[in-house]
């Protein structure tokens, strides 16, 4: 599992590398919008962040004022980061399908469905309402689904599947087939555990 130091090291070396590039083109880029040419305004799962430049320092702009959490700021940084296509094909894949995924594959169920099954596995009307409250847009799928927008052009679908007494509850997250143009799969596995754990805490 990663330290402190790690999300602190990562957060510094992606913040120096964007700070080389024009803040224009890095707003361009990832498709956010620009505040006075100073500052990047980011919506993320419920919450509004503003990123200022040329530090990459966060402030929460939501009406709780929270500390922004060091895995989210580096998420952030390295979605913005990101130069490869964020186009939209329409297709969806499964984590095993993400080039050089297999490797955090145990990673990724631990944290994002072995919690999205424990939480939801026998309440698929409880999951449904914390989609909701995360603007989920339903999906056909399962016994209930829900896709999320979590980034411009990210959007990962949950799906989960209600057990029983006879059936264990099952669960899958399927993302775009551009993601691994963007994110590293560790990134990915972060990523669907901070979406999960988000719905987990609006569920109580």
């Amino acid at each position: 599992m990663a330290r402190v130091d790690d999300y602190i090291n990562a957060k510094k070396i992606a913040a120096e590398e964007l700070s080389r590039e024009p803040f224009g083109e890095i707003a361009e880029r990832s498709g956010y919008k620009l505040i006075d040419n100073s500052k990047l305004k980011i919506p993320f799962l419920n919450r509004v962040y503003m990123i200022s430049w040329p530090g990459f320092e966060f402030e929460d702009e939501s009406s709780e004022k929270k500390d922004v959490p060091l895995q989210e700021q580096v998420l952030i940084l390295h979605y913005i980061a990101a130069k490869g296509e964020k186009k939209i094909s329409g297709r969806w894949i499964s984590f095993r399908e993400i080039p050089g995924a297999a490797f955090y594959y145990s990673a990724f169920v631990k944290r994002a469905i072995d919690p999205l099954k424990k939480t939801f596995g026998k309440e698929a009307g409880l999951f449904v309402k914390a989609a909701k409250k995360l603007n989920g847009k339903a999906i056909d799928a399962g016994n209930a689904g829900f896709e999320f927008n979590l980034f411009p052009n990210v959007s990962l679908q949950l799906i989960l599947w209600e057990g029983d007494d006879e059936f264990l509850p099952e669960a899958n997250i399927l993302f775009y087939d551009s993601i691994g143009d963007i994110f590293s799969p560790e990134d990915v596995a972060w990523l669907s555990g901070m979406l999960v754990y988000r719905l987990m805490a609006l569920a109580k």
